[in-house]
């Protein structure tokens, strides 16, 4: 990547970084074209090609961009010494909806990533990809299902958590109208709902 890309204006830098965040989360890497990606920018393509050279120059420094500005946010608004499986999970989310106020699709990217197939894709962000897991895996690792009552498995409780709160992102992602803010306050609803049925 030209490390001039940074000297851009900040609207434009945020214009080429969120037209490529929202390609490849919604096309995928083998069907994202820089085609799209321009067209969605408002750019040229003479531009994109000079400051990434390539598609797969852009899906790189996308990647690395998406793992480390949201890691950033994670560190800063999950606290290191918080043990409630719902508070970690409230603030693991309020870093997220932060993350996505700047930049809509940067959680729907991150979670395409995962499933990405094409080698080159995987090969390019082979070294970076632990990253955000072992973030996850720190905060995870925080939460003391000692409180839970007998009977409640709390690993099983909180993939059934993540996965509800994975389906209303994408619940919300198919509305034109999507505001993090109204997605963070229907979590906190689900969380807050399912809090008061394990503890009654």
């Amino acid at each position: 990547m030209n490390s001039k890309f940074f000297d851009l204006k900040k609207e434009k830098q945020d214009r080429m970084i969120n037209a490529s965040l929202k390609i490849f989360a919604l096309q995928g890497y083998r069907h994202a074209s820089t085609d799209d990606i321009v067209r969605e920018a408002a750019i040229s393509k003479g531009l994109l090609f000079h400051y990434f050279g390539s598609k797969l120059g852009v899906y790189d420094f996308i990647y690395d961009y998406s793992v480390r500005y949201m890691n950033l946010e994670l560190k800063s608004n999950v606290d290191p010494k918080e043990t409630d499986m719902f508070l970690l999970l409230k603030q693991t989310e309020a870093a997220r909806m932060h993350a996505m106020r700047g930049y809509p699709y940067m959680q729907q990217f991150l979670n395409r990533s995962m499933s990405e197939d094409v080698s080159e894709a995987l090969l390019a962000v082979e070294g970076k990809r632990n990253v955000l897991v072992d973030t996850y895996d720190a905060i995870d690792r925080q939460m003391d299902f000692s409180s839970l009552p007998v009977g409640i498995d709390g690993e099983k409780l909180r993939k059934m958590l993540n996965l509800t709160i994975k389906g209303l992102m994408t619940e919300h992602f198919q509305d034109a109208s999507f505001q993090p803010d109204m997605l963070y306050e229907e979590i906190c609803t689900y969380l807050d709902m399912v809090r008061k049925l394990v503890y009654r």
